[in-house]
């Protein structure tokens, strides 16, 4: 039994060191082990935070880009719009001015080509009282076998074409 008590007592007397020499290593470990570690743990902590943090500003950031974007891109949708219709504006509007011009242009062709007929005409008839005028003096000379003076010859010459007026009925 003695043996036993003493087994006991040994027993007794391991565990207080065992107990002793845990709480001496807890402490040991608290002082030196587990503050760094904690510390570590903490600025892991805090990186990890702050990742997620700048990745959620950089996503926001990332979303009003593409907002941002999004209403340039309808603004420069909108400003081709009204650049194509702003062109086709312009083009109807010298289509008009250029037919416009060019009925114009006609009009005054026609009437430029009615004057020069008119003239053409008038010069004709001018050319055709010469010849008509000249012809009746030469045929009047020879039936009447004289000369005759300036103002026998225009007086005949007007009742000539006074004669010729009336056939054609131009009065």
């Amino acid at each position: 039994m003695n043996a036993l008590v003493f087994g006991v007592a040994l027993q007794t007397g391991d565990m207080l060191i065992y107990l002793i020499l845990f709480i001496l290593m807890f402490v040991i470990v608290m002082k030196y082990a587990y503050g760094p570690v904690s510390k570590m743990m903490q600025k892991r902590e805090d990186k990890i935070n702050g990742d997620l943090d700048y990745a959620d500003e950089t996503r926001k950031k990332a979303d009003e880009l593409a907002a941002q974007r999004e209403a340039e891109l309808k603004n420069t949708r909108t400003e081709a719009t009204q650049i194509v219709q702003n062109a086709k504006k312009s083009g109807d509007n010298q289509r008009d001015q250029i037919i416009t011009q060019a009925q114009s242009e006609a009009q005054q062709l026609k009437a430029n080509a009615q004057k020069d007929a008119q003239q053409a005409r008038q010069d004709a008839l001018n050319s055709a009282r010469d010849d008509v005028a000249q012809l009746s003096v030469e045929i009047a000379s020879k039936l009447i076998q004289k000369e005759l003076s300036a103002d026998d010859q225009k007086a005949l010459i007007d009742s000539y074409i006074e004669g010729l007026g009336d056939t054609n009925g131009s009065r």
